[in-house]
């Protein structure tokens, strides 16, 4: 059974296909009787389809109306959502740039439901290229549906596909298409927590196109939201900064079961919160010291890749459950160079793990008190970067002994 569990052997080409296939299956079933539950947008539980999504539909309204700070302001926000979804709807919070409010201003044109089944479908289609850009594998559309953030994201309506589409998208089109590449990575702006190591990478990495293409898409995107919203609403967002620091990261609001972070396992474990910053403000700093020398030395490309998008998820003190979604390009990239360079012992096993685990995390850490979402995250990127650092090791002395010694 360990030389199993060490080859990965008992991930068989039948396996990944019927466990993947039976989920799907799984969330087809959930979602249909979610919906079929449901009463005026609204689930058996009295919350609005698609949950985090309201948040999203309430903030465009608000932009239609003209009135694009409003959703900065919690009381308003609340209001409005209680006006779309009763008054017994549970509140959402707006934390994001304003960036976000052209996206929700369109689709908030469409009823609530349309638009929820639109954002949802249309992000998940370009999650799904990106997958299979990275993989070009028929069992690669089966495993990626069946990627088990997939569903957490689906039922709570977020971005998570588009968060992972656009990392993803960069860094396929970098080598080639770099400006490209930039803008997709500028338009990660609207989630900023998720672009503290992009900076690190195209500069370690020597990406000068890239990163101007990145600058210019963010100058392009601020330019445009202070033409159409003004400047009070940059205002407005800066003033929020407390209470989503204070309430939904400090305090935990929405639960740090949720949290993929080390600052939510610190915090999840009782720990105190300047323990839980010094811990991870030393994480933030060890993983972009490790990025930046994977991208300095020029690691192979899908191995840096994958490395920087696990150490997002631990860059950041604030990643909820449905941010895992990053996690299933870096399984990806991993397992394409896997595939064909072959896979170091337990490798297949960790990867079996880490694309499991966005089903077990909030569960695990809810009843049992054990991120082993963030552990799993933290073994992802270690497996990444020992295998980057291993096989360049490795090249450097085939080279020198292929290389003629002087007589």
């Amino acid at each position: 059974m360990i030389e199993t569990m060490r080859s990965g052997a008992f991930l068989t080409r039948e396996r990944l296909r019927m466990y993947p296939l039976i989920l799907v299956i799984a969330y087809a079933l959930s979602l249909g009787l979610l919906f079929a539950t449901s009463h005026d947008d609204m689930d058996m539980l009295g919350r609005p389809l698609g949950t985090d999504f309201s948040e999203v539909y309430a903030a465009g309204i608000f932009v239609r109306e003209g009135e694009p700070a409003k959703p900065f302001d919690n009381l308003a926000h609340a209001a409005m959502q209680k006006t779309l979804f009763g008054p017994d709807a549970p509140f959402y919070a707006w934390g994001y740039p304003p960036y976000f409010l052209l996206l929700a201003a369109l689709l908030s044109c469409l009823p609530y439901l349309g638009a929820l089944i639109v954002w949802q479908a249309a992000t998940l289609s370009l999650y799904l290229v990106a997958m299979r850009r990275i993989v070009a594998s028929k069992a690669t559309l089966l495993l990626a549906l069946g990627f088990p953030a997939v569903y957490v994201n689906l039922t709570h309506g977020q971005n998570g596909f588009l968060t992972a589409s656009l990392m993803a998208g960069g860094l396929i089109a970098l080598d080639k298409r770099p400006l490209l590449a930039g803008m997709l990575f500028g338009c990660l702006a609207y989630k900023p927590q998720f672009c503290v190591l992009l900076p690190v990478a195209l500069l370690a990495g020597r990406h000068w196109r890239a990163s101007l293409a990145a600058a210019a898409m963010l100058a392009v995107m601020t330019f445009a939201t202070l033409i159409a919203f003004g400047s009070e609403t940059w205002v407005a967002f800066l003033d929020s900064l407390p209470f989503s620091r204070q309430v939904i990261i400090e305090q935990g609001n929405t639960g740090f079961e949720k949290f993929q972070t080390v600052f939510g396992a610190v915090r999840l474990l009782g720990g105190p919160i300047p323990l839980a910053y010094v811990l991870q403000s030393t994480s933030t700093i060890a993983v972009a010291a490790i990025v930046a020398l994977l991208w300095w030395t020029g690691a192979e490309r899908r191995l840096r890749s994958a490395a920087l998008m696990a150490a997002t998820l631990l860059a950041t003190p604030y990643a909820l459950d449905y941010d895992m979604m990053i996690l299933g390009p870096a399984i990806a990239f991993l397992a394409s160079y896997g595939l064909e360079n072959g896979f170091r012992p337990y490798q297949k096993l960790l990867l079996g793990c880490v694309w499991c685990v966005p089903l077990l995390a909030r569960s695990t850490a809810q009843y049992a008190s054990i991120p082993i979402g963030v552990i799993c995250v933290a073994l992802l990127f270690v497996a990444a970067v020992s295998r980057a650092l291993g096989d360049r090791r490795s090249e450097s002395r085939v080279v020198a002994t292929t290389v003629p010694r002087g007589s």
